[in-house]
């Protein structure tokens, strides 16, 4: 059930909260559903038992923190009702994991002046809604199905995540010592896979740089302005990195992400302000479906 947040504690204090202290513990929260190497039934990235649709933004995050704490094996969640819905009920003294939505409306406000004109804007409200994992809930009808993923076990040689960057056009250079991503000549600079560890550090890492080729002022037209040790540089390095996260769950990656260099930033960044990784996690998710689209459109090309 929905509800606002007025006069309760602020979501996002929660949130960001939490978060801070895994980093404080030197890890990073969106890695957490690597870390036992197993297949979680029905896939890595949350979603809705129901309806089959994928949690984004900052959700993400939460309920990988939920379900690792909780030891949960699938990432599979529904609202109380839902669960009455599928013939299930929720067990005595479960407690359930918030997540939330935002919602724009149009507010009308008074102008000025004596004309009685009124003027509109875009106000963002924010709402919260409590879901339960499937573990929670007994005497279900059915395993809701989800969509299927692939698998996490690592690929012979990640054909497919190939085929996914591939599809966005991105100019990838190979060769050097430092992968990166260059605003001015819109390229990517990639080491060749032989400095990798693994073949799946290697295609994270062309993930990682990939998030930063969507932030481009030509796409989704984010801030790369930021020199290292700055705020907006952190901030670039939290969206890519989470949006690096998302698209891993989305293609069975097992890659060991880039975070460990950029913890201390990150603490310094949601500590000055608790809404930064909602909005992180928001264009975070927002890149990964802009780079989604990409290897959809051709998939939808080729069914043609």
């Amino acid at each position: 059930m929905a509800r606002n947040i007025a006069g309760k504690r602020c979501i996002y204090q929660e949130v960001t909260e939490a978060i801070i202290t895994e980093l404080e513990s030197g890890a990073a929260p969106w890695v957490k559903p690597w870390k036992s190497g197993k297949k979680p039934k029905g896939g890595i990235m949350p979603a809705n038992a129901v309806t089959g649709r994928s949690y984004s933004g900052i959700n993400v995050p939460i309920l990988w923190m939920a379900a690792e704490a909780k030891g949960y094996e699938q990432h599979r969640w529904m609202t109380f009702k839902q669960s009455l819905s599928a013939g299930g009920a929720v067990r005595k003294g479960e407690k359930g994991t918030t997540v939330v939505f935002t919602k724009k409306i149009t507010v009308e406000e008074e102008s000025d002046d004596n004309d009685n004109d009124k003027k509109s804007r875009d106000v963002a409200m924010l709402k919260t809604f409590t879901v339960f994992n499937v573990a929670q809930i007994d005497s279900l009808d059915e395993q809701p199905v989800l969509p299927a993923e692939p698998e996490i076990e690592p690929y012979p040689h990640l054909q497919q995540v190939g085929k996914f960057i591939a599809a966005t056009g991105a100019d990838i250079r190979y060769g050097g010592d430092r992968a990166c991503y260059v605003p001015s000549r819109d390229l990517i600079c990639m080491p060749p896979l032989s400095a990798f560890r693994s073949p799946e550090q290697f295609r994270a890492t062309e993930l990682h740089e990939l998030a930063h080729w969507s932030g481009a002022s030509q796409r989704l037209d984010r801030d790369l302005s930021g020199r290292f040790g700055s705020q907006s540089y952190a901030a670039e390095e939290l969206v890519a990195e989470l949006t690096t996260a998302f698209l891993c769950a989305h293609l069975g990656v097992i890659g060991e992400l880039r975070h460990a260099g950029y913890i201390d930033s990150w603490l310094t960044l949601l500590r000055g302000d608790r809404r930064a990784i909602f909005t992180a996690a928001s264009k975070a998710s927002q890149a990964a479906d802009y780079l989604r689209a990409f290897s959809e459109q051709e998939t939808r090309n080729e069914a043609a």
